[in-house]
């Protein structure tokens, strides 16, 4: 058995590691430079493979040095490798935020998690919270800020220890991020539209196990919704079969200063909540129409099907969370008048600055990548070392050693976007070209996977802080360490469950959205 000294040196060891990786945005700035420097050296490099029908597709390297190429990357570097990169990915991520944004600054969703939580009966309390931690995931910081705290009051009023329902809210908002009910998401948006990016960007067809064209913000929702459903059933066992038993045994403390009044839900709130129903039929009603009207589906006058109205998806779900967040916000007096409306959509738009910033230095050095053809020729590399190995035939194994590196990475580096921009951009051709039937659907799922699962026994998580000064309201003395050997069963039971629902999914040869 390991003494609590060793590890606290363990913990310190990872912490350690993690802070002397740079920020992301540092490291596409280095990747930027290091492929500059090695399109100078192999400048002229032929090479050949295969494209998805058998043909022979011929690469040359251009060296990015050349007048013509330095020019290229000036002319392009604001508009086409940033601004409008992918079909105007960047715009499209600002967007879903506004009436995600504006549900979120009202109040509404932080009143929603309140009210459903106490509701609830102490059996069922578990699986309501890891199912609510879920879905805070539209809601970043009402999970964390919001539910955690809550979690540990309404355990506190069942006279049990506290950090019971706090580990299993903490599970569901951190372990569970990539799962919802809800589609196109913010998360769906950032990792569908950059797939999308990184498959088309080397050739790689961007449809289905099925053949099956993709549509980026929905292309996981038949598998979310699956894994909403997996991760509350095993986050409810996990609390109640190894969790609950260890903490009930343990002492815990209740300040003096709790006041069990503090989430209770106000009678203008309960109002508010009417309203935004309201909002939500109507928002529901003008989505139907759209979809009857001018978004309705139709055929080219080639014969191919055209969809608008799972096209413009982000802006049917931006009205879907804008109106009921606009009404809850009216009645309950948040919003007092426009201009209180536009601050809380501005405030939304004010956190994404490093979105912002991360994607004008990642989009340009996959533009270069891309460009200069030493990324296809890195995808070449390691999908012929796959096929040396004897991989090609086992996509299953490819899948899951996929999974297990980004988990391990997740530990160390944080961020889903700046991982799937480091990830993305090799691994999706480079396996599928291993394996056709390793799409691009099929590789960006098995990374929501493990880049949810790992994020709760990261010390690096940005929110980990946070969550042990909860905590330790009850437990003075819990740290770090603690807080990770808490939350490893929830880890390692949710990236095991998970891995078997993907490759259940892939097996069986099951859509994973629409």
């Amino acid at each position: 058995m390991e003494n609590k000294e060793q590890k606290k040196k363990k913990v310190s060891l990872m912490e350690r590691v993690g802070h002397k990786i740079p920020d992301p945005v540092v490291i596409f700035m280095i990747l930027f430079a290091i492929v500059m420097t090695a399109t100078a050296f192999m400048g002229g490099l032929k090479f050949e493979t295969l494209a998805s029908d058998g043909s022979t597709i011929s690469y040359e390297i251009k060296n990015m040095f050349s007048n013509e190429n330095l020019r290229w990357i000036f002319d392009n570097a604001l508009l086409t490798n940033w601004l409008a990169y992918g079909g105007g990915v960047l715009g499209t991520i600002l967007v879903v935020m506004l009436g995600v944004g504006l549900a979120e600054e009202s109040g509404l969703l932080t009143v929603l998690i309140k009210k459903i939580g106490l509701k609830v009966s102490d059996r069922f309390l578990p699986v309501v919270l890891v199912f609510l931690g879920i879905m805070s995931s539209i809601a970043t910081d009402a999970g964390y800020i919001v539910l955690i705290p809550l979690a540990g009051l309404l355990y506190v009023g069942l006279k049990k220890n506290p950090l019971i329902g706090m580990a299993a809210a903490f599970a569901g908002v951190s372990a569970g991020f990539s799962a919802n009910l809800l589609p196109a998401t913010p998360i769906d948006v950032i990792i569908g539209n950059n797939a999308k990016i990184f498959a088309e960007g080397q050739g790689v067809p961007f449809v289905t196990q099925a053949g099956k064209a993709i549509t980026p913000a929905t292309m996981h929702y038949i598998f979310i919704i699956a894994s909403t459903v997996l991760l509350s059933v095993v986050g409810y066992f996990v609390t109640d079969r190894i969790v609950k038993p260890r903490l009930e045994k343990e002492s815990y403390v209740v300040p003096e200063n709790i006041d069990l009044t503090d989430f209770t839900v106000k009678d203008e709130e309960n109002k508010g909540l009417k309203w935004a129903l309201l909002g939500l039929v109507i928002g529901a009603a003008i989505a139907y129409i759209l979809y009857l009207g001018p978004l309705a589906p139709y055929k080219d006058e080639n014969g191919k099907a055209i969809k608008p109205f799972m096209d413009n998806i982000i802006l049917v779900i931006t009205i879907m969370f804008f109106l009921p967040g606009y009404l809850f916000g009216k009645m309950t007096g948040r919003f007092k008048n426009s201009a209180d409306v536009v601050k809380a959509m501005s405030k939304q738009m004010s956190g994404m600055g490093y979105v912002i910033v991360l994607t004008f230095f990642s989009y340009n050095f996959l533009a270069l990548l891309s460009y200069s053809n030493l990324g296809t020729y890195i995808t070449y590399l390691g999908a012929k070392s796959l096929e040396l190995l004897g991989l090609s035939n086992y996509p299953i194994l490819l899948l899951m050693g996929f999974i297990i590196i980004t988990a391990i990475i997740n530990l160390f580096v944080g961020g889903l976007t700046s991982k799937w921009m480091l990830l993305g951009p090799i691994f999706i051709p480079m396996l599928y070209q291993v394996n056709s039937n390793l799409t691009p659907d099929m590789v960006s799922a098995a990374y929501r996977v493990a880049d949810s699962s790992t994020n709760i026994i990261s010390p690096l998580m940005s929110y980990a802080g946070i969550i042990l000064l909860f905590m330790k309201k009850y437990k003075p003395e819990y740290t770090l360490g603690n807080m990770i050997r808490l939350m490893f069963p929830y880890s390692v039971s949710f990236l095991v469950s998970w891995t078997i629902l993907l490759i259940g999914f892939f097996t069986l040869g099951i859509p994973l959205g629409i």
